[in-house]
């Protein structure tokens, strides 16, 4: 693997040790991970935010309102 080193003057690839190819892994490793738990954690997010909107939905109807009225309130 190489890199580019870019001066003023003049652009020269250079070889990667064998410890920097393995540290640009690891973090490619890392942000991978980490992209993974991100989007568990919008889809947990969203989950839980469409639960509580019918809970909360299913609430307003145990307490006597209307269909209609339910939606008038919240829109769904």
């Amino acid at each position: 693997m190489k890199r580019l080193l870019v001066t003023q003057n003049e652009t020269v690839e250079i070889d990667l040790t064998s410890e920097e190819i393995s540290a640009i892994q690891a973090e490619r490793e890392v942000e991978e991970a980490q992209a993974v738990i991100d989007k568990q954690t919008r889809e947990d997010a969203e989950v839980d935010k469409e639960t509580k909107k019918a809970s909360g939905k299913q609430k307003l109807l145990d307490l006597g309102l209307t269909t209609e009225e339910v939606k008038a309130l919240i829109g769904a």
